[in-house]
């Protein structure tokens, strides 16, 4: 007879169903227990910066459109860029400041510049002007900083632009910006040192590479050509070491001669040569950092710049598409349609020369056709290769450009009309003019307030010719400089004038 209570087996039955159904809870629990600060889902961190982002992986297969895509791209990206160094190059060769090709300024860690107007012959930078005398220098900020000086230029237009190596201005130096005569310092991104006494400003460059390219206007009378001498001597660059806090003087009237470039064909020099452009890159990337948005753009292009540096066939393939890209992409930009943006009656305009950002169709198109603007405080760029029916313009015709009373570039510095060949530069003529405007005391008005200028192979007349800008008998181009324009230039309200063929 059982002497278990009743109820018993009724009792173990329901507690092992408990455990039955427990038992997968128990062991997740258990499992939990087993692994602290555990939890079944946890926050893949997001990144905050731009070095947590990853991008692609070495030894990643690519294929040739691939290769083909991004080396197109990095090309019309990267052209400036190496534009610019390559440029410097050439002038870290100079042993001291002069003139390269016995006609442009030159110097390194320093500037040289001209005493008068740029040499009409010179075909190492394309659209110059003849307005005002230029200088020129490469810096090395890495190494040391640079002192530059501003002379006491009264009521004179003048203004340094200073590039970095991606050709955007760092500084607001000139007469716009009421600059005060004295000494200022140029740094490079890392520099961290006392600014020393007797020194009115520091500029900081975002590059360690920086260009500089003074333009201090000058009318065309032999008057102000004399006048502007004592100024021009005192532009100087120099290396902080040599800072005495005394004004330096310079007679830029006997600086040395260099030989200019090796080039072939005509134009501009040619700064960037597609057979070796994916050789310079990787260093010209190093040498210039990105700008803030611009690291997986490095990355990106970086991987298959690797991935070329370990496989021939991705580098032929790299080669291949530069060469292409120059004639596809590069070439174009030599049209002033394809620069900028329209501006009215057949013109065309950038509106954010020298601080371009990523805005790099514009930066190459620039880059391309005339490198170094300023910025469009400083000067407003306008041009055209077209006449008013769309035409291109060619000297064996006769144009007319005529601004209506009162519509000359409404400017508080100058402006010019610059007239070029084909290939962006001075056309030689008996005249020895290339372009008409403020500098110029000859030109004559219409008896109702107009200003009509003429543009051809042939004098337009005897009566005509102070206004007359000689052409080849060719192609060629017209360009409006409006320096430290107005308002109206800026905003676009006021329009440049129709460019028409006479009767």
């Amino acid at each position: 007879m059982s002497m278990k209570p009743r109820g018993t087996n009724q009792r173990h039955h329901r507690f092992g169903e408990i455990d039955r159904r427990s038992f997968f809870p128990l062991l997740g629990a258990g499992v939990l227990l087993m692994l602290p600060g555990k939890a079944w889902a946890q926050q893949v961190p997001i990144p905050t910066t731009a070095a947590e982002v990853p991008g692609p992986p070495s030894g990643t297969a690519m294929t040739t459109a691939y290769v083909q895509s991004v080396g197109r791209m990095a090309y019309l990206w990267g052209w400036p860029l190496v534009n610019s160094v390559n440029r410097s190059i050439a002038f870290s060769k100079a042993p001291e400041p002069g003139l390269i090709g016995g006609v442009v300024p030159i110097a390194f860690n320093g500037n040289s510049m001209l005493t008068g107007y740029i040499s009409p012959d010179q075909t190492i930078i394309a659209c110059p002007n003849q307005d005002v005398a230029y200088g020129a220098g490469w810096m090395t900020l890495d190494k040391e900083p640079i002192v530059f000086q501003v002379p006491d230029f009264g009521d004179r237009f003048w203004v340094y632009a200073h590039y970095d190596a991606r050709t955007d201005e760092f500084s607001e130096i000139g007469k716009q910006y009421g600059t005060k005569p004295g000494f200022y310092l140029m740094v490079g991104p890392d520099w961290k040192g006392e600014t020393p006494a007797g020194i009115t400003a520091v500029v900081r460059s975002s590059t360690s590479l920086a260009f500089v390219i003074p333009r201090i206007f000058i009318d065309d009378s032999a008057e102000d050509q004399k006048a502007v001498q004592p100024l021009l001597s005192q532009v100087v660059y120099h290396p902080l070491s040599e800072f005495d806090g005394k004004m330096k003087i310079k007679d830029w009237s006997k600086l040395p001669h260099f030989p200019a470039p090796k080039s072939t064909g005509k134009g501009e020099t040619k700064w960037v040569n597609p057979d070796t452009f994916f050789d310079e890159l990787p260093e010209v990337m190093k040498q210039v950092p990105p700008m803030p948005g611009e690291e997986a753009l490095y990355t990106w292009i970086g991987s298959v710049l690797d991935a070329a540096a370990r496989d021939p066939a991705i580098k032929k393939t790299l080669v291949e598409t530069a060469v292409a890209a120059e004639g596809e992409l590069i070439s174009p930009f030599f049209k002033w349609a394809n620069n900028g943006r329209p501006a009215g009656n057949g013109w065309n305009s950038p509106v954010n020369n020298a601080e371009w950002g990523t805005d790099y169709v514009n930066r190459t198109g620039t880059s391309k056709s005339n490198m170094y603007d300023n910025r469009p405080e400083e000067t407003k760029y306008i041009y055209t290769d077209n006449d008013n029916k769309g035409a291109q313009l060619n000297g064996q015709n006769n144009y007319t450009i005529t601004f209506a009373k009162g519509q000359t570039p409404p400017v508080k510095g100058f402006w010019s009309l610059t007239l070029y060949n084909d290939v962006h530069f001075f056309n030689p003529n008996p005249l020895k003019r290339y372009s008409l405007g403020t500098k110029n005391k000859t030109i004559r008005y219409n008896a109702d307030g107009s200003l009509t200028l003429y543009a051809s192979a042939k004098s337009p007349g005897a009566d005509k010719e102070s206004n007359w800008l000689p052409a080849p008998e060719g192609t060629f181009s017209l360009y409006i400089r409006a320096y430290w324009a107005e308002q109206a230039i800026l905003d676009g309200t006021w329009q440049p004038p129709t460019v028409t063929v006479a009767n």
